[in-house]
């Protein structure tokens, strides 16, 4: 148990290696932090209610929400102001809302570090945010009572008024604020015993209200990373080295650069917290003269250890590791596999791979540094704040605490923005002028210098006995560990074989919901791919990797037992032990998707299949249960054509279903790009694609239809933003197989290997 944790309940304790404070941060030092530029009311007046660090009210009546989760179009701010009015009983249209800073305030003991990722935000912070508009509620309930003379329990609150039905008096939220009655706070455990509403109670939750981001983001006050600007301000542009990472700069001429007007510095990065490495920015009094004189400057480089290195090279070593019997750590061990692989009636083993893949948020990387005193000020839109904060202090070689962090809206995040690559030159550039520095990367620097998913190899071993039925399960994932990169142990998982900590966000997924008495899962580091093409988190994580293994494993036993797929599956789910409870939901999501798709239902036309796949994204302590049914049709030229994509995700409780809607078909749409059409390659140490003309995500033309079902049934609110990018590659996998009989195992599925699998 994380030590910093205290009060959590079990749903959050088994959360707690990823609830953890970062360095001297949480020392509690509160310096001023400026509000963040963008829509929201300053939460400093004194005269404002708070009844929790998490929103304010106004005199006026306006309720501010402070969103400690990065939003970066998901509307995610929107969402926990929408969990925050439930229960308070505000009126929509009183809402605003805030993104967080690093203040220490915001390192909540049960909602842990400011980071946005792994589908986590709503299901980790419903409860807290729900029972901190009670709390408001009741506080203004018992002013109001106070103020009027009459009982509290009489009182009934909604859109923003306190009411007394018998005597008919009634005051707004702004009445009581303005009072100075509303006093009451609550211990820990007192906001643990307020009593919720349920789900037959809510009034706001599950409605589609307008998201409070849009009029602003449309507008153009809204204000993302790349639109900070600040008096004096300078620009830098970087210039990074042939090779991802290794490099270190022998020489720098910058005589070239000096002729371009306005120039000011080349500056060598020192970067000790080693997030990157052979790097120079230019600074320039603006941007476009910033970029000429980073063309001009004349660099020499020692390209260090991985200058040779290729993807082919990183997948052999992978297949050298896998093969070493007493390499990497155990993940799951259930069971005899070996012993029950002698005894099987057959056998079935494949390989599996996916590529490096590169975020490419449509706002690149940027971060402006400012120095005011003994105070380093950072703007940037990022995903960790915590984390973030320490990186940025690592580069000024100041203690955390005298960071502050001004978070901005997100052009796109996915993952890359975990990283705070981009605030490295910012601050290190601004510390060498003496000026506000803005650092914006061009997309090259973006895809060569991005924290990629990792190329990645998996072999899977199944076996099954006389009467079709699986029996023994070993599945090796070699990788990059992007997690353990971070050097934090909380988020590294001890190995059930007691040989260290293992990276899990490498393997989760590979724990699945299938009953399966012998099970085991081995997580491998490849060291070459983790030195050389430092890792991230892309959307969807390890269960992007580990489910198209599982997914498309599951499907060639059924083939080779001749079993119906789906039927398999929902055999497989019969809940039993450690599954009860999520396997019957995620058998509930397939048979909604292959009710919605019509599987099985009629004959296709020759050349066409579907294909069929369900998915637990993404940890099982924190699982979405999603399906998926892929429709395709496959020409002789080994071409597919995804005709139709449906998918079927258990949300429990849906707080906005327009948003939850847009986040599957966004999320379905990625794992078709991931399964289609993106791969970078690495050669000679350095990223391959440049640009989207060589890195080709999916176009508008390429579209299919994609249909949704939303299975909201009143359990605790699950994640919806990644489950579903998990789920389309093996479906689509699988459609192709039964389409044409080609077994695909290897990611983007190109034509070539369809055409020469379907000869073989």
């Amino acid at each position: 148990m994380n030590k910093h944790v205290k009060n959590v309940t079990p749903e959050a304790a088994d959360l707690s290696r990823r609830s953890f404070l970062v360095g001297t941060a949480a020392t509690g030092l509160v310096l001023g932090y400026a509000g963040v530029p963008g829509i929201g009311e300053a939460l400093a007046a004194p005269s404002n209610f708070e009844p929790s660090v998490w929103y304010a009210i106004a005199p006026d009546g306006l309720v501010t929400v402070t969103c400690g989760k990065a939003d970066m179009g998901q509307h995610i701010a929107s969402t926990m102001a929408q969990i925050v009015a439930e229960e308070l009983g505000a009126k929509w249209s009183d809402m605003r809302v805030n993104l967080a800073s690093n203040d220490p305030k915001f390192n909540d003991p049960v909602l842990g570090a400011q980071i946005t990722g792994g589908s986590w935000s709503t299901m980790m912070n419903f409860d807290a945010m729900s029972r901190a508009g009670a709390a408001g509620r009741m506080a203004l309930t018992e002013g109001a009572a106070a103020a009027m003379g009459v009982p509290a329990s009489e009182l009934a609150v909604r859109d923003s008024m306190i009411v007394h039905a018998k005597s008919k008096k009634q005051m707004s939220f702004a009445d009581v604020v303005k009072s100075g009655k509303a006093t009451k706070t609550f211990t820990p455990d007192e906001l643990k015993a307020i009593k919720l509403k349920t789900p037959d109670q809510y009034t706001m939750i599950g409605v589609s209200v307008p998201q409070l981001d849009i009029p602003s983001k449309t507008n153009g006050t809204a204000k993302y990373g790349i639109d900070v600007m600040l008096p004096g301000m300078a620009y830098g542009a970087v210039v990074t080295p042939p090779v991802r990472f290794g490099a270190t700069v022998k020489s720098v001429d910058d005589s070239a650069a000096k002729k371009v007007p306005g120039f000011i510095k080349a500056v060598t990065l020192d970067d000790k917290t080693q997030t990157t490495s052979g790097w120079v920015v230019a600074v320039a009094s603006t941007y476009a003269n910033a970029k000429k004189a980073a063309q001009a400057l004349k660099i020499a480089y020692d390209a260090g250890p991985n200058a040779k290195v290729s993807s082919q090279s990183l997948l052999d070593e992978a297949k050298r590791l896998q093969k070493l019997e007493d390499s990497g750590q155990f993940f799951v061990k259930d069971g005899d596999p070996a012993a029950a692989f002698g005894s099987a009636a057959k056998v079935v083993e494949a390989e599996y791979t996916t590529s490096i893949n590169i975020h490419a948020p449509m706002e690149p990387m940027n971060a402006t540094a400012e120095f005011k005193g003994d105070i380093l000020h950072v703007y940037s839109g990022n995903q960790f704040a915590t984390r973030s904060g320490a990186i940025a202090a690592g580069a000024a070689g100041i203690d955390p605490k005298f960071v502050v962090m001004h978070q901005m809206w997100l052009g796109g995040g996915f993952g890359r923005r975990l990283d705070a690559d981009m605030m490295i030159p910012a601050v290190q550039a601004a510390k060498a002028v003496g000026k506000p520095v803005k650092v914006i990367y061009t997309r090259e620097n973006d895809m060569t210098m991005d924290f990629s998913r990792p190329l990645t190899y998996q072999k899977v071993k199944a076996g099954v006995d006389g009467d079709g039925k699986l029996v023994a399960l070993s599945h090796d994932v070699v990788s990059a560990w992007p997690t353990a990169r971070w050097g934090i142990p909380d988020f590294l998982t001890p190995s059930v074989d007691k040989k260290g900590p293992l990276d899990s966000f490498t393997v989760n997924g590979a724990d699945f919901f299938y009953t399966v008495p012998n099970h085991y899962v081995r997580a491998i580091k490849n060291e070459l791919a983790h030195n050389a093409t430092p890792s991230g988190q892309l959307r969807s994580v390890a269960p992007g990797w580990t489910f198209w293994a599982v997914e498309s494993m599951i499907d060639e036993i059924a083939a080779a037992t001749n079993q119906d797929p789906a039927q398999f599956r929902i055999a497989l789910l019969d809940g039993k032990g450690k599954n009860d409870g999520g396997a019957q939901r995620l058998r509930n999501t397939l048979l909604a998707a292959m009710g919605l798709s019509g599987y099985g239902t009629r004959q296709l036309p020759k050349g066409e299949g579907m294909g069929v796949a369900c998915v637990s994204s993404q940890e099982r302590a924190t699982a979405s249960w999603t399906a998926c049914v892929a429709h395709v049709a496959v020409a002789p030229s080994g071409e597919v054509t995804v005709k139709k994509l449906t998918v079927a995700t258990d949300v429990g409780t849906q707080v906005h279903p327009d948003n939850i809607r847009a986040q599957v078909e966004g999320a379905a749409l990625w794992g078709l790009s991931l399964a289609m059409y993106e791969k970078a390659t690495l050669k000679d140490g350095g990223i391959e694609q440049t640009n989207f003309d060589s890195y080709t995500p999916l176009r508008m033309s390429q579209m299919p239809e994609v249909a949704v079902a939303v299975i909201a049934n009143g359990e605790k609110a699950t994640g919806v933003g990644e489950p579903a990018v998990t789920v389309v590659a093996p479906a689509i996998g699988n459609a192709i197989f039964n389409a044409s009989g080609a077994r695909i195992r290897a990611l983007p599925i190109t034509a070539e290997a369809v055409k020469g699998a379907m000869k073989a």
